[in-house]
């Protein structure tokens, strides 16, 4: 198997009480060179969902409120901290450094050891565990030597800046490395489970191929087992078929969304249900045929290039790199109940980052010191998006 079994944690045999069911090119280099039940199976295949469900207005609007913070390097992953202050990823310096929201403030924690930053690989995603208040854990997905891995470091803030972060812990090792195509992108669901976005690093076989770890979603317990009420047997594996996955969320009904890159036609927004296959590289975007799961949206690939992804008031908020613009997508169940609709285009340039901040505002992270696309300047920012 993938992955050898240990003893699955008292969390976890909880959490499987609650179950009910189970890229294009970022634009620097050519195409093919980022606590409940689980989304079931019946809201996944509910197209339109619950009758009761509002659904939101076709057009909306966003307001840039303020700029959080300048000067960062190379920014990935973001994750809020519950008692204020954001942690923000640097793909190629491999540190992670604390924002204050307030006065914009950076403090770095420390440097993750391990990470071997090339092409699209680096330091990536970053996320808190679910018992954060209690265990002070921050886990990252990041390329190494060999793979690309996810751990987890205690964060001590008490510390000195630099010492911050405790040694890494590796929870999950294996997934395929290559200069393109390392995914990245992990959150927690709403079930307590680890999920992680991968990419088939090039080599388009390993999508189809359920025994690799390559163009995949996958779904862990915090330790990095195969979680309870997974599709295929003693398997991480959620869903497969994917090229690039780059953004993870999920609505207030707990149905997951994921954004990938196409390579030179679409680029996807995608409804998640377990087990399914989602066509690379069979198939690309809509009208993949039998046997493939269509996704809800599409665009061309110089429209999006999608990085990450957030819910909010009943619409996808989707950050685009080679797109540079901010995409909207309202919803009606796990369809687009309206035409996507841009905004920021070409304002901040690329964007990789988007997260949910409560209520009616989202934090938006620049893409522009990667060394990618055209520069819309020597820094990256942090914003702060009202929307509706």
């Amino acid at each position: 198997m993938i992955v050898q079994r240990r003893v699955v944690s008292a969390v976890t045999a909880a959490a499987a009480l609650l179950l009910t069911a189970g890229c294009s090119s970022d634009g620097g280099q050519p195409s093919g060179a980022e606590g409940s039940p689980s989304p079931s199976s019946t809201a996944a295949q509910s197209p339109s969902g619950s009758a009761a469900e509002q659904t939101p207005p076709a057009k909306g609007s966003v307001k840039v409120v303020r700029t959080v913070a300048t000067g960062l390097k190379s920014p990935w992953g973001l994750a809020p901290l519950p008692g204020g202050g954001l942690l923000v990823s640097s793909r190629d310096e491999a540190t992670i450094t604390r924002v204050d929201e307030k006065t914009g403030e950076k403090t770095e924690l420390g440097e993750v050891p391990g990470v071997a930053a090339s092409g699209e690989g680096g330091l990536l995603g970053i996320a808190l565990s679910p018992d954060y208040a209690s265990d002070h854990m921050v886990y990252a997905y990041f390329t190494s030597a060999s793979d690309n891995r996810i751990v987890r470091m205690r964060y001590d803030e008490k510390k000195p800046s630099g010492e911050q972060l405790g040694e890494p812990d590796t929870v999950f090792r294996g997934i395929p490395k290559g200069v393109i195509h390392n995914g990245g992108r992990i959150a927690f669901g709403p079930d307590g489970m680890l999920y992680a976005g991968t990419g088939e690093s090039g080599d388009t076989g390993l999508s189809q191929d359920k025994e690799s770890l390559g163009g995949k979603i996958l779904r862990m317990t915090p330790d990095g087992e195969p979680a309870p009420g997974n599709p295929f047997p003693d398997s991480v594996v959620y869903s497969y078929g994917h090229r690039n996955v780059q953004g993870l969320a999920w609505d207030d009904r707990q149905r997951l969304f994921a954004s990938e890159f196409g390579q030179e036609t679409w680029d996807e927004l995608n409804a998640i249900k377990p087990g399914d296959n989602y066509g690379w590289p069979e198939a690309e975007g809509k009208g993949g045929g039998s046997g493939f799961h269509d996704p809800l949206a599409q665009w061309s690939t110089d429209e999006a290039s999608p990085s990450g992804i957030a819910v909010a008031g009943g619409s996808v908020w989707m950050a685009g790199l080679r797109g540079e613009r901010l995409w909207r997508v309202p919803l009606k169940g796990t369809e687009a109940a309206a035409d996507p609709q841009a905004f920021l285009e070409g304002e901040y340039g690329r964007l990789r980052t988007v997260v949910a901040a409560g209520g009616d505002r989202l934090w938006l992270v620049t893409s522009n010191t990667d060394g990618r696309g055209d520069a819309k300047g020597d820094d990256d920012r942090v914003l702060e998006l009202r929307v509706t």
